[in-house]
């Protein structure tokens, strides 16, 4: 059975960790080297020369990411956003623009507004389930680069992966889609036309909060020579403890997601009968926008949930900074139940700008306990609000 025929788990499981050939370790060593001997000067071994340019335990990784993505080239980066950095310096250059969501994750808007904004590289913030809204903000403009998020942080919005890939591919752009929240396990957006994929792997790939990193999945061998490059260039590439970590947790990806989509979806129809709550944003309810198309791009609904509070900001805070099984914590996507309040925390780059996140909305990521210990616990939070 070949890598592309075998079912996901297995691929996870398999991809890119044969046994060691010399003793038969069946976990392949962790390569710490940073430097590679050579056969005379250029002969390389296997080709490695230097930790920047290859490293055993970061190709296995990488290998396993393109398995699971159903790419054919992947590269692990530093952190999610040295990834966003390097595939957008890959692709576009100054005088370029860059059309995302309106609700994209605060990091990324800050890179490509604050940063790369610097050296001429333009942006436009637009609805991304408005294709209309898309296609002509996409016109207006040089534009190189349409990204999404779906689902998006922490609004919770879905996107049509496969209709927007058109409106950007007959613009001459590129469809980037930030696939970190529903992980390859639950979509595959290179299935559905998307040209790139990016992770921060330190969420639900690397799955247990000990990791940070990104990740970069294609198809094209002209985009992945490019970005290649740039990983080689500019270095922002993981090291081999960070790679041996993730390749660990993603090993288990699909049998955590399973649960975490579980438990989000009994926590979520269980917030969405409390009168305390203002509005539940969570895919797999019935009532949700995008509940129908999530459930024709994914295989489940993931973890995440974003609530919203009648009580406005300080209901919301109430909550984020009461609850006991649920840790108030930046980053999602671990073992154990986060709880974010975006406004403050991970969001507080857009504040007070049109990206902004409600300040009555707290954004959880249900882990795999107990889902009646996480229901009690939001219980007992909610319980302290007053009037």
């Amino acid at each position: 059975m070949s890598a592309n025929e075998a079912g996901f788990n297995t691929r996870a499981v398999h991809a890119g960790q044969a046994f060691e050939p010399r003793t038969g370790a069946v976990v392949p060593p962790l390569h710490f080297s940073s430097t590679y001997a050579q056969n005379g000067i250029g002969g390389l071994r296997d080709g490695y020369e230097y930790g920047r340019g290859g490293n055993p335990t970061r190709d296995a990784l990488q290998e396993q990411l393109a398995a699971l993505e159903g790419g054919t080239h992947a590269f692990s980066f530093s952190s999610g956003l040295a990834a966003e950095d390097s595939l957008i310096r890959a692709i576009a250059r100054p005088g370029d623009h860059i059309v995302l969501g309106n609700d994209a994750y605060g990091g990324t808007y800050r890179l490509i507004n604050r940063v790369l904004g610097e050296w001429g590289i333009g942006n436009t913030p637009v609805d991304m389930s408005n294709l209309d809204a898309v296609a002509a903000a996409v016109a207006a403009s040089k534009t190189r680069i349409v990204w999404v998020e779906t689902p998006s942080n922490p609004m919770m919005k879905i996107t049509d992966i496969e209709a927007l890939a058109k409106v950007a591919h007959d613009a001459g752009a590129l469809l980037v889609v930030d696939n970190t929240f529903a992980s390859p396990y639950l979509q595959t957006p290179l299935a559905l036309g998307a040209d790139v994929v990016v992770h921060s792997t330190t969420k639900y790939i690397g799955g247990h909060s000990d990791v940070v990193g990104g990740a970069i999945v294609v198809k094209d061998a002209e985009l992945a020579e490019k970005i290649g490059f740039v990983q080689f260039a500019v270095g922002a590439v993981s090291g081999p403890m960070d790679a041996f970590l993730t390749t660990r947790g993603l090993k288990t990806l699909g049998v955590r997601m399973d649960r975490h989509s579980e438990n989000a979806q009994a926590v979520a129809e269980w917030l969405l009968e409390r009168p305390e709550v203002e509005a539940v944003l969570y895919p797999g309810l019935p009532s949700h926008p995008g509940h129908e198309l999530a459930a024709k791009q994914m295989k489940k609904f993931g973890g995440m949930i974003s609530v919203q509070f009648k009580g406005g900001e300080a209901a919301a805070r109430k909550v984020a900074e009461s609850t006991q099984v649920f840790t108030l914590a930046e980053s999602l996507g671990g073992i154990e139940s986060l709880m974010n309040y975006p406004s403050e925390m991970t969001h507080a780059s857009v504040k007070g700008t049109d990206l902004a996140v409600p300040v009555n909305l707290i954004r959880l990521s249900c882990g795999i306990e107990d889902v009646e210990d996480l229901i009690a616990d939001l219980e007992q939070a909610i319980g302290n609000i007053t009037d």
